[in-house]
């Protein structure tokens, strides 16, 4: 029982910095989405120590925490997919324990596929004319989740490299 409840308390104290961090925001996009002090890094930390499961549930409940710090729903497909389901894809980065590199990638090119197919079929109408709604989808959620990948990256690759990741298991 120990162990559970040091694990919960771990994935509740990601959550609640994660929630802190999405409050810093570098640049904010019109529709939703920024760039931000490395926001995702505590949920993809606890993925990486603690595996996809509780990983999972950890990014599902930051998702539903972005949504009340920035509610932006138009539809309920639209609010999974914004939300539970591409914050949940965090958790992905916890199959990949001994690469954790890869794992952020993966997890958030897993929220980019989320976010995408949200713009793809929800805001296809804020696209310019004559552009590809496809395009504008990929260009819009590429454009803060690529620097967010490059911030997580770095801040990953540090906490590597001081062996963070194996403390206190």
């Amino acid at each position: 029982m120990k162990i559970q409840t040091r694990v919960l308390t771990e994935a509740v104290a990601a959550v609640a910095l994660a929630g802190v961090l999405h409050l810093i925001k570098v640049f904010q996009a019109p529709q939703g989405g920024a760039v931000t002090a490395a926001a995702m890094v505590p949920v993809l930390f606890v993925a990486l120590r603690r595996g996809p499961k509780v990983g999972i549930v950890a990014g599902i409940a930051f998702g539903l925490v972005v949504l009340v710090e920035e509610p932006f729903v138009y539809h309920p497909v639209q609010f999974l997919l914004d939300y539970p389901l591409a914050f949940g894809a965090l958790g992905l980065a916890g199959f990949f324990h001994k690469q954790p590199v890869a794992g952020v990638a993966v997890a958030i090119g897993g929220r980019f596929v989320c976010h995408f197919i949200s713009g793809l079929v929800f805001f296809a109408t804020y696209a310019p004319a004559g552009m590809n709604p496809a395009l504008y989808s990929a260009i819009y959620n590429g454009g803060y989740l690529f620097p967010e990948l490059l911030v997580s990256e770095l801040v990953m690759l540090v906490l590597v490299r001081r062996k963070v990741l194996q403390m206190y298991l």
